[in-house]
């Protein structure tokens, strides 16, 4: 008679689970910056300067490597090509140590010098500029995202947001590359960053998907957002993006050739082989903002011995109770993290070992800034 048993009321009194939200496809610029803290912008390059510069980092592409890391007890390698460059800066100007946070962008593990931005990189990443600040004086700035600097070449009328230092550059080759759900690395870049990414040649889909703090999950489901980025389109990572999102380029079972419009530009190389009339190739540049007061001295160490990276606090995250409520249809979204780490990384390089140091970030104490709110002291 078991059957007639009155249900526990633990049992009973447990919440039902979220429903589970399925996908959603965002093809438009609106679409995109109604859902999700990024803007898309298309045909953001004049159309030769795209194609030589796709046309010039698929060339340049043949040389970069995949990247490795332990992860447990074994060796695992990146599916696509990667590579590093740094904006070429005044004559007169200390690069050292720019040279050295660029040496450890990826995952904490120290790589080769990187190379200056080519000629083609630097004229769009002027372009870029100009439309990433201009994206930022539209939106509301977050407490501590970087305070910004005077104006440069006599031009006093709007403070510079963003300039742009450094890029991380990618070559996914057929379908079957990507990279998995991730946020980047905030060690360089600071809280709230803003990151520009370009991409080049092939079609295919950026996927963001937020991660909902631990006191929502019994209150809704995050939600995944498919993007497809086309030749010559740029996508923003507004500020909060990396502290709400993760996201990621999944395999594709079919792409679309991409045939260049414009032919490469002539080479000095006479064994050059020439370039082919249509490519399965995406490359994607990321250009991003070292902050001066993140620069690679004031980066703590592990006990390891190798600089620590920065992350967010993402799944301990609350709203700011002056901001008007969100519309839908992220009404519960929250954006301000409580806390960021500073902890070692060097288990991706050590055979997988690390020494499990973290402590929590402390601006004041570390001399960071100038914010766009300066923290409460005391």
């Amino acid at each position: 008679m078991s059957i007639l048993r009155p249900p526990n009321s633990k049992e009973s009194a447990k919440p039902a689970p979220p429903r589970a939200l399925p996908p959603l496809t965002l093809a438009t610029p609106s679409l995109v910056s109604q859902h999700t803290p990024c803007t898309l912008h298309a045909s953001i390059l004049p159309p030769e300067l795209a194609c030589r510069l796709f046309h010039i980092m698929l060339r340049l592409s043949e040389d970069w490597n995949k990247n490795k890391w332990w992860l447990f007890d074994r060796v695992v390698e990146s599916p696509h090509r990667t590579s590093f460059f740094m904006r070429r800066v005044r004559p007169d100007a200390d690069t050292g140590d720019m040279q050295e946070a660029a040496q450890y962008w990826y995952n904490g593990r120290q790589t080769d010098p990187p190379a200056v931005f080519p000629p083609a990189m630097e004229e769009a990443c002027e372009i870029i500029e100009r439309v990433v600040n201009a994206e930022m004086r539209k939106r509301p700035q977050f407490p501590l995202e970087w305070g910004g600097e005077p104006p440069r070449d006599g031009d006093d009328t709007e403070k510079v947001l963003w300039r742009a230092n450094v890029a991380a550059a990618n070559c996914y080759e057929g379908g079957k590359e990507g990279v998995g759900p991730h946020s980047d690395q905030l060690t360089y870049l600071g809280p709230y960053p803003t990151i520009a990414s370009l991409s080049l040649g092939t079609s295919r889909v950026f996927r963001l998907r937020e991660v909902v703090p631990s006191d929502d999950k019994e209150k809704r489901s995050a939600r995944t957002y498919n993007i497809p980025l086309h030749h010559n389109t740029l996508i923003i990572m507004h500020a909060s993006t990396q502290e709400t999102f993760k996201h990621s380029i999944p395999p594709q079972s079919t792409i679309d050739l991409f045939h260049p419009p414009f032919p490469p530009p002539a080479s000095e190389d006479p064994d050059d082989t020439p370039a082919p009339t249509a490519s399965n190739a995406r490359i994607n540049i990321t250009f991003r903002f070292y902050r001066p007061d993140f620069r690679a001295a004031s980066t703590p160490r592990c006990r390891c011995g190798v600089p620590c990276i920065l992350r967010p606090d993402m799944k301990n995250r609350y709203s700011d109770p002056a901001a008007p409520p969100r519309a839908e249809p992220s009404p519960g979204r929250k954006d301000l993290v409580a806390k960021y780490w500073w902890t070692c990384y060097a288990g991706a390089q050590n055979d997988g070992k690390g020494c499990n140091f973290w402590k929590i970030m402390d601006v004041e104490a570390e001399g960071r800034g100038p914010f766009v709110v300066a923290p409460a002291t005391g």
